[in-house]
């Protein structure tokens, strides 16, 4: 049997980490890609790098009734190419894409069908998996999304230690396959309804930052805010984890104190990138549906803020006072922006 390479790719992880890349957000829709090339970019550094030929690209994704949007019919159809769908929970979150990454490079290591699998992904629940399979002979590199100090985006530290090595992505190819997404026109005045449904009709503003570190505990001193991590010394970030469904923990490390001060600009930050983002790609037909329901934040943009303030924060299970701070914060600040 002639030797061969199969490539994994969990593209929740992909598109997420090449959007953030290049806008400094997870919102897919910020970018758009050029699948044809994406994929072309991954096969052929699978293939210079195994030496051997690709036998097929497996692209896992997530899909309302597992039934796939146009995007996934276009790449399902491409030369070697098979879409596997999970499904879109409640909240927008990705359900049983993991698992079936897993089950699917076990039984394909089991089955001897190919020498090195190349996995797109950062999941620190695909780590059993990595294992089971090079029980059977089988090298598992992981492909990562470079972020832009040039580091793996979003890879769990223990996924990088039972993988037999992290590769980056070549920058190149990635900018030739993703690319912003253009405005779509110019900025239109829409009008804009009452107060949203249980807040009060001028939007809360959240209080300035100190000018100043805050106090350490002291007499008469209140003590700072204490959340379970802060973001990891520079040259560090790849230690967090990448996970599909946000809200899980995903990080095993040291603990940080983070002050108030700290986590408001964390929050600020995350919200002023994600509105950005969806304003710029957004039709005014959602700018004006996202105004008149206010009920709840669109489900790409929420998973969105989710993803890119846990990785800010070094925290995949959130409490849901600091995912409420952060939704009321979205809505404080996409209220005010001009449409």
């Amino acid at each position: 049997m002639r030797s061969q390479c199969s490539l994994y790719v969990d593209a929740g992880y992909l598109l997420a980490s090449v959007a953030t890349r290049l806008t400094g957000t997870s919102l897919r829709s910020g970018v758009r890609v050029d699948y044809d090339k994406l994929i072309d970019c991954l096969t052929k550094q699978a293939e210079g790098t195994a030496g051997v030929p690709l036998l097929r690209v497996n692209w896992y994704d997530a899909a309302k009734n597992a039934l796939p949007d146009p995007d996934q019919q276009r790449i399902g159809s491409l030369p070697r190419v098979k879409v596997r769908l999970g499904r879109v929970g409640f909240n927008g979150e990705q359900k049983g894409v993991d698992l079936r990454i897993g089950l699917d490079m076990v039984a394909q290591s089991r089955n001897g069908a190919v020498d090195v699998i190349f996995l797109v992904s950062g999941d620190d629940d695909l780590t059993e998996a990595v294992e089971e399979a090079q029980i059977h002979g089988v090298q598992v590199i992981v492909l990562a999304i470079p972020d832009r100090q040039g580091h793996p985006h979003g890879v769990s530290e223990h996924l990088q230690r039972a993988s037999d090595g992290v590769e980056l992505v070549r920058p190149e190819g990635l900018d030739k396959a993703v690319t912003r997404t253009p405005a779509v026109m110019p900025q239109h005045v829409i009008p804009r309804p009452g107060p949203r449904p249980g807040h009060p009709s001028t939007p809360r503003q959240s209080p300035a930052l100190p000018a100043s570190p805050t106090p350490k505990p002291g007499p008469g001193v209140t003590a700072p805010l204490i959340v379970s991590a802060l973001p990891l010394p520079r040259g560090a970030e790849s230690a967090l984890a990448y996970r599909s469904e946000t809200g899980a923990k995903a990080v095993v490390g040291p603990e940080y104190a983070l002050e108030e001060g700290q986590v408001r600009e964390a929050i600020d930050s995350v919200v002023s990138g994600v509105v950005k983002s969806f304003m710029a790609s957004a039709t005014p037909d959602d700018l004006a549906t996202a105004l008149k329901d206010r009920r709840s934040i669109p489900r790409e943009v929420d998973r969105a803020l989710l993803l890119d303030l846990a990785h800010r924060l070094n925290d995949y299970d959130l409490s849901d006072a600091i995912r409420n701070r952060l939704r009321d914060r979205f809505w404080e600040v996409f209220e005010r922006e001009p449409v």
